[in-house]
């Protein structure tokens, strides 16, 4: 029985062990285009010291023809120059799951599209790993900058049952948009 109650608290702790699945219908060709990330929510101490500061980006997914994700994303900083990164995000055997490493960050990612309604909003779920930790990272996104009320609330419930504080749940102020290279 104590070694029960340890394993839930431990898993309660690393929130990682929430079974958060894709959406069963998913759709990969759907996803193609660009996505505003509107909501961000993570306990990852990066995000901890950084939140007040991030504003809305953008992602734009483009589907292989292997099955992969090619994911680009943009964030227009205040001076006007733009940051950028990009991954390749493998497919699973599980459709609408898909794996990266990300060279930036150096760290594993199992990334899930929980739900999504194609020509509206996607949310995404990403399991980090780096050197034995791990962090969960939600996040809204919108096909415009301006997302609807119940979606904020749906995309704040979502990360408080997957072990989010909710001061770690943030809905991102707009921001310029970075124009293509």
């Amino acid at each position: 029985m104590m070694l029960k109650t340890m394993g839930v608290l431990l898993c309660a702790t690393l929130v990682a062990c929430v079974d958060v699945m894709p959406q069963k219908d998913f759709n990969l060709e759907k996803m193609a285009g660009k996505w505003w990330v509107v909501g961000i929510a993570t306990n990852a101490q990066w995000f901890v010291n950084r939140k007040a500061g991030m504003k809305m980006g953008t992602s734009m997914l483009l589907p292989t023809a292997g099955g992969d994700l090619d994911i680009s994303c943009a964030n227009q900083n205040a001076d006007g120059s733009c940051w950028r990164m990009t991954h390749l995000a493998k497919k699973t055997d599980i459709p609408g799951r898909f794996t990266f490493t990300s060279q930036r960050w150096n760290n594993e990612n199992d990334m899930r599209v929980v739900a999504v309604q194609y020509d509206d909003f996607a949310l995404i779920h990403t399991i980090k790993t780096k050197h034995g930790v791990t962090d969960v990272l939600n996040k809204l996104f919108s096909r415009t900058p301006e997302v609807s009320a119940d979606l904020q609330k749906k995309f704040m419930q979502f990360s408080l049952d997957t072990g989010i504080l909710s001061e770690n749940i943030v809905i991102l102020p707009k921001n310029g948009e970075c124009t293509e290279e």
